[in-house]
């Protein structure tokens, strides 16, 4: 409550009807929720599991987005929880996982750096919100923040090849982590989440780690997913 009547004391405006005091106004927001939908990049890394997104990293879904993680508008949490959440329950229904099965939300880790400098750590925030979202429907849904990562590139200015080197091997899970994980929840699948899918380097590094330390994956959840397409081919001649 704190967090969003800051929000509105400094002069927030919808970015997408420009609405006075809100963050994202209700009609806005309904043009974003429910329409989660695969988003497989192109290439994909070899073996990653079909991710689900809310939507497309452009237009208001990014203005949202960036705001969250860089603009402290920390208001937009509940609702960007809410998208992450829509694509965690097309995800689970299109990989047939019966009704009930206990899932466990596992955000992708950021840098202890990055958290430093934003004063916060977005994705896991976000996945927190999902969990708490779909638990309000009624779903057994834990987040838990398993995964730890090594020091790694910028992924900015890498292209595909480079994201994939940059960070193969360079997350874990750690035995403590597995032990707590083992003594609250003895069956369910995991489910990998981000706020935004790139090349989908990052989501099959967690993936892994996740499957080596014996936990099933069921797939990917973002809140968003850019477009990525195949360099286009020069023709000789």
């Amino acid at each position: 409550m704190l967090t969003t009547l800051n929000d509105l004391v400094t002069g927030s405006a919808c970015p997408g009807c420009g609405q006075a005091g809100e963050l994202v106004c209700r009609e806005c927001f309904a043009g974003l929720d429910g329409i989660a939908r695969p988003a497989m990049p192109t290439p994909p890394p070899p073996g990653l599991l079909r991710p689900w997104a809310a939507g497309e990293y452009d237009g208001l879904l990014r203005t949202l987005l960036l705001g969250h993680k860089e603009h402290h508008q920390f208001g937009l949490r509940r609702p960007l929880g809410v998208l992450l959440a829509g694509a965690v329950e097309r995800l689970v229904a299109a990989a047939g996982a019966a009704d009930g099965v206990p899932l466990l939300l596992v955000p992708v880790p950021s840098q202890p750096a990055s958290v430093r400098s934003r004063g916060h750590d977005p994705t896991y925030l976000l996945t927190r919100a999902a969990a708490v979202e779909l638990r309000r429907r009624g779903g057994s849904v834990t987040c838990a923040r398993l995964l730890r990562v090594g020091r790694v590139l910028d992924q900015g200015g890498l292209d595909f090849a480079g994201r994939q080197t940059n960070l193969a091997g360079s997350m874990s899970v750690p035995s403590r982590a597995l032990r707590r994980l083992a003594s609250r929840q003895s069956e369910g699948w995991a489910v990998v989440c981000d706020d935004v899918l790139t090349t989908g380097a990052t989501a099959r590094e967690a993936q892994r780690a996740l499957q080596a330390s014996g936990i099933g994956v069921l797939g990917v959840a973002t809140v968003a997913a850019t477009r990525k397409r195949l360099p286009a081919v020069r023709r000789s001649g």
